[in-house]
């Protein structure tokens, strides 16, 4: 990611700026959109809360959709250049086979629970830390998984734009 200051990213047209940050929240570039008119942000935190706030204010349909954009954890499939980046932080992107297996496990069984992946900020995580939260996670509710499930997203979005802000 090519690193930008606060005043670069302000001074951005619409096109341009939702083209620098529509992948912060993962294939959602709604979010961004939603966010340009908020400008000039001073800070990274003022542009985080613009972001989450349009995540917030959205229908919840809308905030599902931006959950069921999230790869699975652990999963082989093509997933964003962020995504892949934090999953190999993890570790996850050289899993054991039984490894490989128990997160797929999991990973269908939240699926099928909730009907959005598991989403949790894995960044420098361990394997071992993130399937203990999945098998956690598993036993709460909708309602509070769906909650938590956003709170992540908005860690997420928080990380990448720190990577992304120089």
């Amino acid at each position: 990611m090519s690193e930008y200051t606060i005043d670069e990213l302000n001074d951005l047209d619409e096109t341009s700026f939702v083209d620098v940050l529509g992948e912060v929240y993962e294939t959602s570039p709604w979010v961004a959109e939603r966010s340009w008119s908020d400008r000039p942000f001073e800070s990274l935190e003022a542009l985080h809360e613009s972001m989450r706030n349009a995540v917030e204010e959205a229908p919840r349909a809308k905030r599902l959709e931006l959950l069921r954009a999230h790869p699975d954890l652990g999963d082989r499939t093509e997933m964003t250049d962020a995504s892949e980046a934090e999953q190999a932080s993890a570790g996850l992107d050289s899993l054991s086979p039984d490894q490989y297996e128990t997160f797929q496990r999991l990973n269908e069984t939240y699926r099928e629970r909730f009907g959005f992946p598991f989403i949790m900020a894995v960044k420098n995580e361990s394997p071992d830390a993130i399937q203990a939260a999945m098998e956690d996670r598993i036993e709460n509710t909708e309602e509070v998984e769906f909650r938590t499930a956003l709170d992540q997203v908005h860690r997420i979005a928080r990380l990448r734009l720190e990577d992304l802000l120089a």
